[in-house]
């Protein structure tokens, strides 16, 4: 899974780029050969004039699906991060199984429905 984090109006950390993938790692792993690319773009709108205007938006290219995008914003980056990855995991999750049902749903465990005179 290829993770491009970009920032605006501020300087991207280490730490702040790791947060971010291991965030990812936990709401995408399991379709991970489903993704093509995960773009994120982190930004601070007021500069440092201060207020809930740190965002975090996250968009996830599928392969055979419809994208995922979502944005979360909120005083604190790291908040916005971990919302907008949870959000972008069910999004995500909802738009495979529409896509591809009863794929997703034998890879969860789920076994097929069995017509009752088979038995």
């Amino acid at each position: 899974m290829i993770v491009d984090v970009h920032a605006q109006g501020f300087a991207m950390t280490q730490a702040l780029a790791g947060h971010v993938r291991r965030r990812l790692g936990f709401a995408l792993a399991r379709h991970g050969d489903r993704i093509q690319r995960v773009g994120v773009r982190l930004g601070d709108e007021n500069g440092p004039r201060g207020g809930v205007d740190k965002f975090c938006r996250i968009q996830v290219r599928l392969v055979d699906a419809p994208a995922a995008v979502i944005e979360d914003v909120s005083a604190d980056l790291y908040a916005a991060i971990d919302r907008a990855a949870e959000r972008v995991g069910r999004v995500v999750d909802r738009n495979l199984q529409r896509t591809h049902p009863v794929r997703d749903a034998a890879r969860h465990g789920a076994r097929p429905a069995r017509d009752r005179h088979s038995l």
